[in-house]
């Protein structure tokens, strides 16, 4: 007992050094008027990304350049008010944004309450948002309190951002509930270019996709966070992926990430950024340089990122009020490494069980049979992802083999598959195309089996089954029983396997 107590006395005390680090740091200075808020750069041009020319940023709101930087580097200079920075350097950055969800929500109040007092106030309450999103759809007491427990601490601090759900019955309900944190983060507009937004969620590198630093973090930093608005991070030094090329019609960006993860290995990236850029990346949607984003982190990297342009801002317009200022990688910025894809030239994929770096063309699994596929998650459940399930539908005209499970990522998206009508259908929607075909009623929005969850999740695993999934991680037990084999592959290649009970190369049904 001794040793537990001098162990408690030293953490504590090191806790309370952070708090006065962080105290004593400088406040950060305002940022750009919205009038600059789009990327001013004075130190060059982006490599194979095109941005116009701007005048020089200035040094109250961005600090001056002593140096080439990339993106990240970039960010976290404006963040700790440093005028340069490089790889390695450890610093004390302001936070914009902390998410965090009914998983680690409850943790990272306990941490803030044990070491900021019963009595403490988070230091802003519009700047933490909480999503319960997990383990929603349960009868699962524990998941159930987790989201009274985050429901109570929004209420005493008044949390302005807290997305709430009471009636489980439906979710329709309550106006408040989005869903998959990760989505409901970017419909909602807390994603900006260059912000730092930090969330108790490994897939946080999401939200990179809008030009921002973001990454997951653990329930303690969390809890420091909550408590001061600032987080000691150590620069990544930066991976440049250049993909230039023609999408070919049946390739989405769930087929490029898991291309570059079968490149790198899931190692290959530890601590790195990872920045995106060429003609490829300029080509997508937002939704699929969330795709991208999301999956950074099964390379083991520290943040993704896509420089924000054109297409960022008219995704932001009407979702956020709050100013922003984009930067962007100088002509002359080091990068730990380079690696060039010629998209044109590359094929349909899956990471085969039990890792994301399993990479194995879809044609080559032709064998395969699988029992179930699953579309969904912050990686494949978008509105998007469902308009391209319903493609290889329609243009089959056959109805499926296995089950098949469809889980909205948020309210909105649930929305829209039952009311934006599919490019070339004639007027269906989604939800008409998938009936059609056989697959399973939309499910109610939440992150359903990609974790597993509580052992009546809608659609979780609790057989040794195979299944085809949209979501982002393969290891054993990942979506339920330990014995599964799960097959990551894009919504195109998800829906073409559901319709022969094989993992199955979606050019079979898309010309």
């Amino acid at each position: 007992m001794a040793s537990i107590s001098a162990a408690a006395k030293a953490t504590s005390a090191a806790f309370a050094h952070k708090k006065e680090l962080a105290a004593a740091a400088p406040q950060q200075q305002q940022r750009a008027s919205a009038s600059s808020r789009r990327a001013r750069s004075g130190r060059g041009r982006v490599r194979a990304v095109a941005t116009p020319t701007r005048a020089p940023r200035s040094p109250a709101s961005t600090g001056s350049v002593k140096s080439p930087m990339t993106t990240t580097e970039k960010i976290l200079a404006r963040a700790s008010e440093r005028a340069s920075l490089e790889p390695g350097e450890n610093v004390w950055v302001d936070v914009d944004v902390l998410m965090t969800h009914d998983v680690c929500g409850p943790g990272t109040i306990g941490i803030f309450k044990q070491e900021f007092g019963e009595d403490a106030k988070v230091w802003d309450r519009e700047k933490v948002v909480i999503i319960p999103d997990h383990y929603i759809f349960t009868a699962d007491e524990r998941a159930n309190r987790n989201v009274d427990i985050l429901r109570d601490f929004c209420q005493e601090q008044k949390i302005k951002y807290f997305y709430d759900i009471k009636d489980l019955s439906d979710f329709r309900a309550n106006p408040d509930y989005k869903g998959v944190c990760h989505i409901a983060l970017a419909q909602e507009g807390h994603c900006r270019p260059g912000e730092v937004l930090l969330g108790t969620d490994s897939h946080t590198c999401n939200a990179g996709a809008f030009g921002q630093f973001a990454t997951g973090i653990g329930n303690t930093d969390a809890g420091f966070v909550m408590g001061t608005g600032k987080a000691l991070l150590k620069v990544p030094p930066t991976i440049r992926f250049v993909l230039d090329g023609e999408m070919p019609p049946y390739l989405l960006a769930k087929d490029l990430i898991l291309q570059i993860i079968g490149e790198i290995s899931v190692s290959g990236a530890t601590y790195r950024s990872m920045e995106f850029v060429g003609s490829t990346i300029e080509s997508l949607t937002m939704e699929e340089r969330m795709t991208l984003c999301n999956m950074v982190i099964e390379a083991g990297g520290k943040n993704g990122v896509v420089p924000a342009d054109e297409t960022t801002f008219k995704y932001l317009e009407g979702k956020t009020s709050v100013e922003y200022e984009p930067v962007y990688s100088d002509a002359q910025a080091r990068f730990y490494s380079d690696y060039r894809f010629d998209v044109s030239k590359l094929e349909p994929v899956v990471a085969k069980p039990h890792s994301p770096d399993n990479r194995a063309l879809a044609r080559e699994c032709k064998d395969v049979k699988i029992d179930r596929v699953y579309i969904g998650s912050c990686t494949g459940g978008k509105t998007e992802d469902f308009i391209a399930a319903a493609k290889v539908f329609l243009a089959s005209g056959k109805k499926v083999k296995v089950p098949t499970f469809l889980v909205p990522a948020t309210q909105k998206v649930w929305m829209d598959v039952y009311s934006l009508p599919v490019p070339g259908s004639g007027g269906k929607t989604c939800s008409q195309i998938f009936e059609e075909a056989g697959c399973d009623t939309p499910a109610s929005p939440n992150c359903g089996a990609c974790l597993g969850g509580p052992r009546d999740t809608y659609a979780r695993m609790n057989e040794p089954t195979v299944c085809v999934s949209t979501t982002n991680r393969n290891f054993p037990g990942r979506m339920g029983h330990k014995e599964g084999q799960i097959y990551l592959a894009s919504p195109f290649t998800a829906a073409a396997s559901a319709l022969t009970g094989y993992v199955t190369d979606p050019r079979d049904f898309l010309s």
